[in-house]
């Protein structure tokens, strides 16, 4: 049974609709780009009508927003195993925070594009907004214990260098480390661009090379 039948039975058995229709914007973003396909193209990949997503989305941008919010949920929950609350230490975990970055951008191209290049704007919902905002809070929060390691009066702002790194992983990830057709050719792996690159910034902010 295809997947289209699958989300076409759910839908109409199960309640599962919404889901179908998610999971049918998934895969249109990761074949065209999430500005590549129309709100009758996600219905008859899902296999329902043309009429049916308006039972829950107001617009094809409403379905959007919502891969992009299921997006960040996942982003938030790798981001925050990558952290493991600090452990073993801070530096290692905020290195292990970029790693998880790139592993999000290579394993879910789909919901990495609805996040970062659907061009829908932030505060298009509340739950996009909040979902978003807590993805970053795990980078804010270890941005938080790794200016910790450093004396007090030499603590670069946390909120600075948060933003500082989400950037840098961002634009690696975007470059080099996604998992799409749109991915860069490079002579070493993005984990190994992130690394070096971490570590030059962190050292001139005082930080040591190892914990």
């Amino acid at each position: 049974m295809s997947w289209k039948k699958r989300a076409r039975d759910g839908a109409y058995h199960h309640g599962n609709l919404r889901e179908a229709l998610i999971q049918a914007a998934r895969e249109l973003i990761k074949e065209k780009g999430p500005g590549g396909f129309t709100f009758a193209d996600a219905a008859r990949s899902a296999g329902v009508s043309p009429a049916a997503p308006y039972r829950h989305f107001r617009d094809r941008e409403a379905l959007l927003a919502d891969v992009a919010r299921e997006g960040f949920v996942r982003f938030e929950a790798m981001l925050t195993t990558g952290w493991a609350n600090g452990k073993p230490n801070a530096l290692t975990a905020f290195n292990n925070v970029g790693r998880a970055y790139l592993a999000f951008a290579r394993a879910e191209p789909a919901y990495y594009a609805a996040m970062f290049e659907s061009g829908l704007p932030p505060d298009i919902n509340p739950e996009l907004r909040a979902a978003g905002d807590r993805a970053f809070s795990v980078l804010r929060t270890a941005a938080d214990g790794l200016v910790a390691m450093l004396p007090a009066g030499k603590r670069p702002p946390a909120l600075m260098m948060s933003l500082h790194v989400w950037s840098l992983a961002h634009g690696i990830a975007s470059l080099f480390g996604r998992g799409d057709a749109g991915r860069r050719s490079l002579p070493m792996s993005a984990e190994e661009l992130l690394e070096s690159a971490m570590l030059i910034y962190l050292q001139g902010l005082g930080f040591p090379a190892q914990a």
